[in-house]
C-alpha cells in the first residue's frame, strides 16, 4: 500500500469544499487499447463532483473522485478474511474494441467469461464492460458484422443479462465531436456512480466489521493493537478523502478507548523518554511496534497524539492541539503511576519537558508571531508545565544549590541524558531543538539557571498577559523557592510577597502561612529586623502553625523587645497580628456626661500570642474638638447626639480559618433555577447560580483588604506629649480575650474621639493607626432648661388641664429661694392646688428625692418656690391650668406681661391634624438663672363645633343652635339657654325638653328655640347661646360654662311664593310626556322699611314704590323639563298683599308622585344702585343676557333665561366691570326673607297612554 499512500504534507487543499477520493480500478482487456485512452480518462474522471451519501443519517458532502488504475492481476483480488481499505479493487473493467464477430466468439468471449470467473470466485461483483467503438473498425470487418445485432447486444446478452447498465460504449473518443463528447460523458458519469456505489458499500462493510472487532475487546485474546491498525486504517481513508475531520473523530474513539482499555486490563512495559514526536506526518517506527504488538504505553500515547496533531493543524486548529497536549501529559503521568510502571527517576520529567517544547515548536512552526501572541492563553500552560519539569530535574541532578553537583548527581544526570538516546534525525540541524536544551540545562549549573530563568519570566510575562495573575504569581513563588536554594532571598522576597497578596485577598489560609515562613526566613538573612518581626507576629498567632513554631516566632519577638537600648531603636508594628480590640464599652453607656463627670471605658482586647506578654504601657490617643461637643448653648443639650456605649470590631482572620468577608469580598448571592417542561410543567432540571459573580469574580488584587494586617510594617507614629490620652500601666495579656478599664478625661466640655491604640513591650511598640468604626464620648456643659408640655394629649379648652413643668438645671445649682415667676392671664388662669409635689432625678434617671412646693398667687403673677437642687438634675412638677373658651367677637383692652409686653390675645385656628379648633396659650416665665423671660407656649383645643341658623314657618321664626363634639371625650350638657341681648320684647321659648342631654365623641345635639314678638319683629338679631359642660360621669361642681354669641341680620319675612301645577286640558291629572302648567304667585307681605326704600326701591308713572324681582325655575333632580321661558323680570309694587302672578309650561319627565320644581326668587338692582357687595367674577350670568341693557329690561315684564351661580350677580361683562362700570346685578334674599309654601309640595303624574303590546308565553 505504500504506492497508495501520499505523504500528509503534500495535501495542500486542507479546507477545500469539494473533497476528492482516491479508489483502485483494475483494468482487463485489450492493454494498448486502455493505455491510449488513459491519459482523457485520468484528467475527466476527477473534473465532476458527485454526491457522496453516508449511511447513518450522516450529512452528504461533495466529492471529487481521483482513481488508480492497475491491471488486472489475480494475486490483487482480494483474499476471504482481508480487511484492508487502501488495496481494496473497488472496481473492475474490462476493455475491448472488438467489432469482428469471429474474434469475438474465438478470443474475446472466452477471455470475459475466464476474468468474470475470477471476479466471481473472489466475490467482486463490482464490474463493468467498456466497448469502445470506431468507424475504422467497422470498415475493416464490414462483411463480418452481425446483421441483427451488434457485438454490445451479444456482449449484454453473454454477460449482462440483468444489469445492462454494466456493458458501456464508448464511441469514437480520440475524436472531437459532438457525439464523441456525449460518449465521453455518458461513460464517466457510469464510471463515477460504479465507483462511489462500490466505495460506499464497502466501506460501510468495513466499518460493520470494525464494530463487531471492537464489541469483542472483552473477549479472551482480544489484540488492542490489532482492532487499533484496523481503525487506524479508516482514519487513513478519511485522510485521503480530505475528511480530516472523521479521520481526527477515529483517533480520539481509539484514544477513549485506549484509556478505558488501560483501566480495565493493563499496559505497559520498558519505554525511553525522548518526548513527543510531531514532525512527522506519520511516525512509522512507532506505528510498527503497535502494528507488532511491542509498544509501551508512551509509545501509543505518541503515536496516537501525533496523528491527532496532524489532523489538527490540516483542520486550522492549531490551539486545540495545546489544550490537547496538557491533558494527556497529566493523563500519562496518572496512567503511568496508576499502572506503578518502574521507570527511572527523572525519566518522566525529561518526557514531559521534551513533549512539552516539541508542541510549542509544531504550533510555531504553522503560526506567525502576531497569532502566537494573541493566543498566548493557549500555550502558557505547556510553558509552565516545562518550567515545572525542568526545575524537578534541576533538584534531583544537584543543580538548585549553592554546591557543586555530587557525583551521584552526576551519574544520575548521565542515566537521563543516556535514556534519551541519539537525536532525531529532523530536528539534528535545529540550535534550538527540544533535545537540545534538555542536554544543554543537564550540563551545568549556569546552563540550568539561565533555561530555567528563561521559562519562569516567559511563563509570567504570558500569565500576566492574559489576566492571570494568580497564576503568574504562582510560577512566581516556585522561582522564589529557586533563589532561595541559591542563597539569594532578596530577589526571593519579592516574588513570595507578590503570591502572599492573592493568598491574603482569596482567604487561603494555609498557602498564606506556607508563604509568610518563607518571607520571615529571606527577612531574617537579609537582616530587615522590623519586617521580621512584623512577620514573625503575625506567624505567633497562625493557628495553622504547631505551638512549637508559633511559641518560636513570639519568643523572636520578646527576645527583640528585651535588648536594651535607646529609644531610636524602638520598632512599631501593627497591633493587628499582636492583639486585636473585639469590644468597646462606655460606663456610663450613653457614652456623655457633664463636665467634671467620671466616665470609664473598658477594652477587650484579644491576644492572638501563645504566651503571655507583659505590657508596660497601654494608652488610646484620644482627639477633642470643642465645636461637636456639648456646647453652653440654650438650646444644645437637647440637639445632643447619642453614641452607642457599646462598639463591636468585627476583626478578619488574615493568619487561619476562613477569611472574612472584608478579606475574601462579598458573600455569595444564590439562587435556584428550575428548568420546567413547557407540556406538563414537569421539572426538568435544577441548578443554583450566583447573581453577584461580577463582584465574587473581581480582582482583589490592586490592593490589601482593609481588616488584614500587611506584611510590610506600618510607618512610625508619633505620640504627642502633654495630649489627652487614655493611659494604663503594667498589664499582662493572657492568650485570649482580656478586659482593661481606663478613667477618661472629662474635664472640658467637646467631643472626644479614640484615633489610636498603642502598647508598648519593651523595645517594640504595637500601634492600631485607626479604630474603626469610629468610638467618641460627649462631655457637655448644658444651660438650664425649662420645658412645659401636656401630661397628656391633647390639652382641652374650658376644663382644667395637667401640664407638666420640667427644669432640666444643668450647670446651675438652685439654691434654696429660688422661684418661677409666671404671668397670669384672664384666658389661662393657674388653679390653686393644696399639694403640689416635685421630683428630682439624677442623669441616670433615678429618683433622688421629692419635695412639696409652695406656689403663691396674686393677681398678676404666681410663684413657685423651687427646692434646693445639685446640677444635671431634673426637676419635675405638675399645675393645673384652665383654658377659656372664647365666647365671641368681643375685644378687651390689652394687657402686658410682667416683662412689659403687651400680650396678644390668642386666636383659635383650624389645625391639620385634628378637626377640633386650636388655641395658643403664651406664659411668661422669669427664672433666677437668666436676666430674660422665657417664652413658653401651650396648644389647647376646643372640643365643640357650633352652628346656628334661622328657620321660618310662614311668619313664625325658629332658632337652631348644633352643637358638634368633636373631641375624643363624652361630655354631658345642662342648662342649655339662648338669649337675645338687644330687645327685651322678644322673647325665646325654648323647645327642648331634656335639662341634661349627653354629647358622645363625633356626635351632635341640636337645639331649637321659638322667637316670639309683641310688636314687629326686629330686623337683626343678636344671640348668646350658653350651657354648661363636664365630661361624663362628673359632680355637679365640675361643671363648666360655655357661650357662643351670633347675630341674624334681615330676619323679617318680606314674601311668599306658592305654586300650582295643572294639568292639560280635558285631563283631570298630569301625564308624563304631556305640558301642563305652572303658576307662580308672589305676595308682598309688609310695608317697606326705611332702609328698604331707600336701598332698592323705584317710584313709577302712578307714584307708586315698586321693586323688581328675579325669578327663576328649575329643577336639579331631571323629574321637569321646563318649556319656553325658564327665568324673568317681575316689578313689585312694594306694598303689603301686593300680587304677580307667572305662568310657566312645564312637562313631567317621569310618572309617579313628583316634587314640584324649584323656584327662586332674587332681588334685582339696577345699575344706579350701590353695590354692597364685591362682585365675584365666577357670578355673572351668562353670555346670552349681556346684550340685555338697563333700559330694555326696564320696559320688559319677562327677559330670556337667566339664571343665578351665586349670591350676588351682574348682569354685564367682567371687563365692564374691571373699567368701574356700574352693572345690574342680581341680590339673593336673606335666610327668612322669602318664604316658599310648595318647597315639598307633590303632585300625581300618571303614566302616558301605553299602545305597545307584550306577549307572554306561560307553560
Amino acid at each position: 500500500w505504500k504506492a497508495l499512500r501520499r505523504p500528509l504534507s503534500t495535501v495542500k487543499q486542507v479546507y477545500s469544499f469539494k473533497e476528492k477520493h482516491h479508489g483502485d480500478l483494475q483494468g482487463a482487456g485489450d492493454q494498448s487499447l486502455f493505455t491510449s485512452l488513459y491519459t482523457s480518462l485520468a484528467q475527466q474522471l476527477p473534473r465532476e463532483p458527485m454526491e457522496w451519501r453516508r449511511t447513518y443519517g450522516r450529512a452528504p458532502k461533495m466529492i471529487h473522485l481521483e482513481a488508480n488504475f492497475v491491471q488486472f492481476k489475480e494475486e490483487l483480488l482480494p483474499k476471504e478474511g482481508n480487511k484492508a481499505l487502501l488495496t481494496f479493487p473497488f472496481l473492475h473493467i474490462y476493455w475491448t474494441d472488438c467489432c469482428d464477430t469471429e474474434v469475438y466468439k474465438s478470443l474475446v468471449k472466452e477471455d470475459m467469461l475466464r476474468w468474470q470467473n475470477s471476479l466471481r470466485a473472489h466475490g467482486s461483483a463490482d464490474w463493468v464492460i467498456i466497448v469502445v467503438e470506431t468507424n475504422d473498425n467497422k470498415k475493416k470487418n464490414k462483411t463480418n458484422i452481425l446483421p441483427r445485432s451488434s457485438i454490445v447486444d451479444k456482449i449484454r446478452s453473454d454477460f449482462c443479462n440483468k444489469q445492462n447498465d454494466r456493458c458501456v460504449v464508448l464511441s469514437d473518443p480520440l475524436k472531437d465531436s459532438s457525439r464523441s463528447q456525449e460518449s465521453w460523458n455518458s461513460l464517466l458519469l457510469k464510471l463515477r456512480t460504479l465507483l462511489l456505489m462500490s466505495f460506499t458499500k464497502n466501506l460501510g462493510r468495513f466499518e460493520d466489521d470494525m464494530r463487531t472487532l471492537r464489541e469483542k475487546r472483552t473477549q479472551p485474546g482480544w489484540s488492542f493493537c490489532e482492532y487499533f491498525m484496523v481503525q487506524e486504517e479508516l482514519a487513513f481513508v478519511f485522510e485521503m478523502l480530505q475528511q480530516f475531520e472523521d479521520a481526527l473523530v477515529q483517533y480520539d474513539e481509539l484514544d477513549a478507548l485506549f484509556t478505558q482499555y488501560v483501566l480495565n486490563f493493563g499496559a505497559g512495559g520498558n519505554f525511553g523518554w525522548s518526548g513527543l514526536l510531531l514532525r512527522r506526518p506519520i511516525d512509522m517506527e512507532k506505528r510498527d511496534g503497535i502494528q507488532r504488538g511491542e509498544a509501551s504505553l508512551l509509545d501509543l500515547r505518541s503515536y496516537l497524539f501525533s496523528r491527532q496533531c496532524t489532523l489538527l493543524i490540516f483542520l486550522q486548529r492549531p490551539w486545540e492541539v495545546t489544550q490537547r497536549a496538557l491533558e494527556l501529559l497529566h493523563n500519562c503521568v496518572q496512567e503511568l503511576r496508576l499502572l506503578e510502571v518502574s521507570v527511572l527517576e527523572g525519566a518522566l520529567d525529561c518526557w514531559v519537558f521534551l513533549s512539552c517544547l516539541e508542541v510549542l515548536h509544531r504550533i510555531e512552526g504553522c503560526c506567525d508571531q502576531a497569532q502566537l501572541a494573541a493566543n498566548c492563553s493557549h500555550t502558557v500552560g505547556l510553558w509552565a508545565y516545562a518550567t515545572d519539569k525542568l526545575k524537578s530535574l534541576g533538584e534531583l541532578c544537584g543543580l538548585v544549590s549553592e554546591k557543586e553537583p555530587t557525583s551521584e548527581d552526576l551519574n544520575r544526570t548521565v542515566d537521563l541524558l543516556a535514556g534519551l538516546g541519539d537525536e532525531r534525525p529532523e530536528t539534528v540541524n535545529s540550535l534550538q531543538s527540544p533535545y537540545k536544551k534538555l542536554k544543554e540545562a543537564l550540563s551545568s549549573v549556569e546552563a540550568f539557571e539561565r533555561h530555567y530563568l528563561e521559562l519562569s519570566h516567559a511563563a509570567m510575562e504570558m500569565y500576566r498577559a492574559i489576566g492571570r495573575l494568580r497564576s503568574a504569581r504562582l510560577v512566581g513563588k516556585s522561582l522564589a523557592e529557586f533563589y532561595m536554594r541559591k542563597a539569594d532571598p532578596e530577589r526571593a522576597e519579592t516574588f513570595l510577597q507578590e503570591a502572599l497578596k492573592s493568598y491574603v485577598s482569596e482567604g487561603w489560609s494555609l498557602p498564606v502561612t506556607h508563604t509568610r515562613k518563607q518571607i520571615a526566613a529571606c527577612q531574617k538573612l537579609l537582616g530587615r529586623t522590623e519586617d521580621y518581626l512584623q512577620t514573625s507576629a503575625l506567624l505567633a498567632g497562625d493557628v495553622n502553625l504547631t505551638t512549637e513554631e508559633r511559641k518560636h516566632f513570639c519568643q523572636e519577638i520578646l527576645t527583640f523587645a528585651g535588648k536594651s537600648g535607646d529609644q531610636s531603636q524602638k520598632v512599631t508594628l501593627s497591633m493587628g497580628v499582636f492583639t486585636q480590640l473585639t469590644r468597646l464599652q462606655f460606663r456610663p453607656a450613653t457614652a456623655s456626661v457633664h463636665s467634671g463627670a467620671v466616665l470609664q471605658v473598658e477594652l477587650t482586647l484579644r491576644c492572638l500570642m501563645p504566651v503571655s506578654v507583659h505590657i508596660q504601657q497601654l494608652a488610646a490617643s484620644i482627639h477633642f474638638d470643642l465645636e461637636r461637643g456639648g456646647t453652653n448653648g440654650r438650646s444644645k443639650g437637647t440637639q445632643r447626639q447619642t453614641n452607642p456605649g457599646t462598639v463591636e470590631f468585627h476583626q478578619s482572620n488574615s493568619s487561619a480559618g476562613p477569611p472574612s468577608s472584608s478579606a475574601a469580598g462579598p458573600p455569595l448571592e444564590l439562587d435556584e433555577i428550575q428548568d420546567r417542561s413547557p407540556s406538563d410543567n414537569s421539572l426538568n432540571s435544577t441548578g443554583v447560580v450566583c447573581k453577584n459573580t461580577h463582584l465574587v469574580m473581581r480582582r482583589h488584587d490592586s490592593h490589601s483588604p482593609p481588616d488584614t494586617p500587611n506584611c510590610v510594617s506600618p510607618p512610625a507614629v508619633a505620640m504627642k506629649e502633654g495630649a489627652q490620652m487614655l493611659k494604663v500601666q503594667d498589664v499582662t495579656l493572657e492568650p485570649g480575650n482580656n478586659s482593661i478599664i481606663f478613667t477618661a478625661p472629662s474635664g472640658q466640655p467637646g467631643t472626644y474621639t479614640l484615633r489610636q491604640l498603642y502598647a508598648t513591650v519593651g523595645q517594640v511598640q504595637f500601634v492600631l493607626p485607626h479604630i474603626y468604626p469610629s468610638v467618641q464620648y460627649e462631655v457637655y456643659s448644658q444651660e438650664p432648661q425649662l420645658t412645659v408640655e401636656p401630661l397628656s394629649e391633647p390639652l382641652l379648652a374650658g376644663l382644667p388641664q395637667m401640664v407638666k413643668f420640667t427644669l432640666l438645671t444643668g450647670h446651675y445649682t438652685v439654691k434654696k429661694g429660688d422661684a418661677l415667676q409666671l404671668s397670669n392671664t384672664d384666658t389661662m388662669p393657674i388653679l390653686p392646688s393644696s399639694s403640689c409635689t416635685a421630683r428630682i432625678s439624677n442623669p441616670a434617671a433615678e429618683l433622688v428625692g421629692e419635695s412639696v412646693l409652695s406656689i403663691q398667687s396674686s393677681e398678676k403673677v404666681t410663684s413657685i418656690s423651687l427646692p434646693p437642687t445639685p446640677p444635671y438634675h431634673t426637676l419635675e412638677f405638675h399645675l393645673e391650668v384652665l383654658c377659656l373658651i372664647p365666647s365671641g367677637d368681643e375685644r378687651p383692652a390689652n394687657e402686658r406681661l410682667t416683662n412689659g409686653e403687651v400680650r396678644h390675645r390668642p386666636r383659635s385656628y383650624s389645625h391639620p391634624d385634628t378637626p377640633m379648633t386650636a388655641i395658643d396659650q403664651r406664659m411668661s416665665i422669669d427664672c433666677p438663672w437668666s436676666i430674660y423671660s422665657t417664652l413658653l407656649a401651650l396648644t389647647f383645643y376646643i372640643p365643640f363645633k357650633t352652628k346656628h341658623s334661622l328657620l321660618s314657618a310662614g311668619n313664625r321664626k325658629y332658632i337652631q343652635v348644633c352643637v358638634q363634639n368633636v373631641s375624643d371625650v363624652n361630655f354631658t350638657l345642662a342648662e342649655v339657654k339662648l338669649t337675645e341681648k338687644q330687645h327685651a320684647t322678644l322673647e325665646l321659648q325654648s323647645l327642648n325638653t331634656k335639662t341634661q342631654q349627653l354629647l358622645c365623641s363625633k356626635h351632635s345635639v341640636f337645639c331649637l328655640w321659638e322667637v316670639r314678638w309683641k310688636d314687629d319683629l326686629p330686623s337683626c338679631l343678636q344671640c348668646v347661646f350658653s350651657a354648661d359642660f363636664s365630661p361624663l360621669n362628673q359632680d355637679i361642681s365640675a361643671f363648666k360654662p360655655f357661650h357662643y354669641q351670633f347675630q341674624f341680620e334681615r330676619v323679617t319675612t318680606l314674601y311668599s311664593v306658592r305654586a300650582d301645577i295643572l294639568p292639560p286640558a280635558g285631563e283631570q291629572h298630569c301625564r308624563s310626556g304631556l305640558l301642563c302648567g305652572l303658576e307662580v304667585c308672589i305676595t308682598r307681605l309688609t310695608e317697606p322699611a326705611e332702609g328698604e326704600l331707600a336701598e332698592d326701591s323705584k317710584t313709577d308713572t302712578d307714584g307708586l314704590k315698586t321693586t323688581k324681582l328675579m325669578y327663576e325655575v328649575a329643577d336639579s333632580s331631571s323629574n321637569w323639563a321646563v318649556c319656553g321661558k325658564s327665568s324673568g323680570m317681575v316689578s313689585m309694587p312694594m306694598a303689603a298683599s301686593a300680587t304677580h302672578k307667572v305662568q310657566i309650561e312645564v312637562m313631567p319627565l317621569f310618572a309617579g308622585h313628583l316634587p314640584f320644581p324649584k323656584i327662586k326668587v332674587l332681588k334685582y338692582l339696577p345699575h344706579t344702585a350701590a353695590v354692597a357687595i364685591q362682585p365675584d367674577p365666577d357670578s355673572c350670568v351668562e353670555n346670552d343676557s349681556l346684550s340685555l341693557l338697563d333700559k330694555a329690561l326696564d320696559d320688559q315684564g319677562d327677559t330670556a333665561s337667566i339664571r343665578s351661580r351665586g349670591s350676588v350677580h351682574s348682569v354685564g361683562s367682567g371687563d365692564q366691570q374691571q373699567k368701574g362700570v356700574a352693572m345690574p346685578r342680581l341680590e339673593p334674599f336673606s335666610p327668612g326673607q322669602v318664604f316658599n309654601h310648595s318647597y315639598t309640595q307633590q303632585v300625581l303624574v300618571l303614566p302616558a297612554t301605553d299602545d305597545h303590546i307584550m306577549e307572554v308565553n306561560a307553560t
